[in-house]
Order: structure tokens, then C-alpha cells, then sequence
């Protein structure tokens, strides 16, 4: 069997697609471009798709992974220009790449994301308080709802590095009207910690509270190193071919 892992993005109205609706919009894109996708074994057999840490509905991603069985060898940048022309536009597949034997599970290999935050009518200023307020706390306590139940965590411990970059692009209807950008570096925890847990912490801490919901996109995933850069998950198993991307 062979093994392809693939990079994809969800953007524009796409984002709010949750990983359910995904799931299904990607079997199906499966079979129209006819993939010889391999099955497990037993009364109902699943196609072998594994997903490594989907993206929150409502959020943005330039970086999703997914990794697939085939039963046959197929050409991974075929494959890959195959699956986004079966997907609708947002939902758009970046990069195909093969997995080699004993390389380990795309899981292994990410442990941190890298987040863009957008907060239409924040000033950068005080933006830039409320970050410096949530990082010099020992602890930032938030609760959320899940499965389990409403739990209570701390917020502060999972973030690696949180710093107000600049100030967005707005649309040009929107002269005049501030939009600061957050740079948001998260490590995997359990619980999980999300940008709107961040986003709750800055609120917590420094009473920020955007007057318009605010627009997150994930940059980036995969082993955060000590200098605090993210490797992506795939730059190990990436050779001569099976390179793509738009």
C-alpha cells in the first residue's frame, strides 16, 4: 500500500466547513477523481484516511493535513491537481507528498501551531497591552464548554509566543478603521488550547473584548524547535517529486 500525505487549506466562507462536513467532501472528492483509495478490513470497511489535528469550524488554515492508503502507486502532483479540481474552491489542496516506510505518523511530528488573529476596530496599541498584560501572568484561567463538560484551564501555559505584528488590510469600505494583527504561537496540550481561549485570556486580563468577531487563520504546524520556529510536517518526507501548491 502506499502512503500520501497531503497539506491543504481552508479559506474564505470555506473556513466555517467543520471537519464532519470536511471528512465527507473529501471521500467524495475521492471518488470523482477516481483515487484507488485503499479500505480497512471487516464488516464496514472505512477508506484509509487519517487527519492530524483539524482546525476549529469558523477558522482558517493554510495548513491542514490528512494522510491517505492507496492500493495502487499513483503519482502524487497528479493525484494532488485530481483532488483539487474535485473539492470545491477553498477547499484547496496545496501539496502531495510520499510518506516513506517506518517514517512515523504525521501526529508525531506536530506538536505546536502557528495563528494570524485579526481584530477588526482594535487599535494595535491597545492590543499590545492586553498581550503584554496575558504574558506576564503566571496563569490565565478560561472555561469552556466540552465534551466532558464546562472545564476550567489555564490559558497561558500552552502559548509559546504572542506578539501584536502590525495592523490588517481592511477592504476599502473600511478606510479609517483599525484592525490589529496578532501573531499567536501555541504548543498541544490536553486540553487543547485555541486562539479563542486566547482571546477569552485577553479578556480575562486586560478586559479586550473586539466589538466585532474576530477573523483567525492557522499559518502554520508542525515540531516547534527551541528557537521557536515551526517545521512542517512534511519538509522529511519531501524529495524531487510530489511537490505542489497554488
Amino acid at each position: 500500500m502506499q502512503r500520501i500525505r497531503l497539506r491543504y487549506a481552508k479559506r474564505g466562507p470555506l473556513r466555517f466547513t467543520s471537519h464532519r462536513d470536511f471528512a465527507r467532501a473529501f471521500e467524495r472528492a475521492l471518488r470523482r477523481a477516481a483515487v484507488p483509495i485503499a479500505y480497512s478490513q471487516g464488516f464496514t470497511p472505512h477508506p484509509k484516511i487519517s487527519y492530524a489535528s483539524a482546525a476549529p469550524t469558523g477558522v482558517g488554515s493554510e495548513a491542514e493535513y490528512l494522510e491517505i492508503g492507496l492500493q495502487a502507486a499513483a503519482d502524487p502532483e497528479q493525484l494532488r491537481v485530481a483532488l483539487d479540481a474535485a473539492l470545491s474552491p477553498g477547499l484547496d489542496i496545496l501539496e502531495a507528498v510520499i510518506a516513506p516506510e517506518g517514517g512515523g505518523s504525521l501526529a508525531d511530528r506536530i506538536d505546536a501551531s502557528r495563528w494570524r488573529l485579526e481584530l477588526p476596530e482594535v487599535e494595535p496599541v491597545t492590543a499590545k497591552e492586553a498581550v503584554a498584560a496575558f504574558l506576564d501572568a503566571p496563569e490565565v484561567l478560561v472555561e469552556r464548554m466540552t465534551k466532558q463538560g464546562r472545564r476550567t484551564f489555564d490559558a497561558r501555559a500552552a502559548v509559546n509566543n504572542c506578539a501584536v505584528t502590525g495592523e490588517a488590510d481592511l477592504p476599502s469600505g473600511a478606510v479609517g478603521v483599525p484592525c490589529a494583527i496578532i501573531d499567536l504561537v501555541v504548543r498541544q496540550v490536553t486540553p487543547a488550547v485555541r486562539p479563542d481561549d486566547v482571546l477569552s485570556g485577553l479578556r480575562v486580563v486586560a478586559g479586550l473584548e473586539p466589538p466585532v468577531p474576530p477573523r483567525v487563520t492557522r499559518l502554520a504546524q508542525g515540531t516547534l524547535t527551541a528557537q521557536g520556529e515551526i517545521v512542517d510536517p512534511l519538509d522529511a518526507d519531501r524529495g524531487d517529486v510530489g511537490i505542489g501548491g497554488r
